[in-house]
């Protein structure tokens, strides 16, 4: 059994944005629908997503390098080092994506790290709207800082 400990998320959650892009579309008019939800985060993406977001929406966001010259890699960081609540990534299924290991390791961080991640306007819309946003929420995350032979 693997040891865990708990993280609660504060009433201001830290949110990653990243959209491919055939999917920055859809991700704006999520981020419309739901800009009063998202206005009162602390909100961080990808760099050509987070400019559409402040350009568009106005919105507060942080920008990262673009996803191909590594802010995937940078949101994956932020996610190891615990700066990341959530992760919201509309990825293009149907798309060869060039840094596509880079977009494979990012989710695989994030569900290492126990990030609740929406791929999809579904999944964001659930995940947005979800009673536990503003909540108290203890977040299990995994022990890893222990030796295998003793969890």
């Amino acid at each position: 059994m693997i040891e865990t400990t708990s993280t609660t998320s504060t009433t201001k959650l830290r949110i990653a944005l990243i959209a491919h892009d055939n999917k920055k579309d859809d991700l704006v008019e999520w981020a419309r629908y739901n800009k009063p939800l998202l206005e009162g985060q602390t909100l961080s993406a990808t760099g050509t997503t987070g400019k559409l977001l402040q350009d568009e929406l106005g919105l507060d966001v942080y920008r990262h390098r673009s996803g191909p010259l590594g802010g995937d890699q940078q949101i994956g960081a932020r996610i190891a080092d615990g700066d990341v609540d959530m992760l919201v990534f509309f990825w293009d299924p149907l798309e060869q994506q060039p840094h596509d290991p880079d977009v494979k390791a990012l989710l695989r961080i994030a569900v290492v790290w126990n990030i609740p991640v929406a791929c999809n306007r579904s999944s964001a819309d659930l995940m947005i709207s979800s009673p536990l946003i503003g909540a108290e929420y203890h977040r299990v995350r995994p022990d890893y800082e222990r030796p295998a032979t003793d969890r």
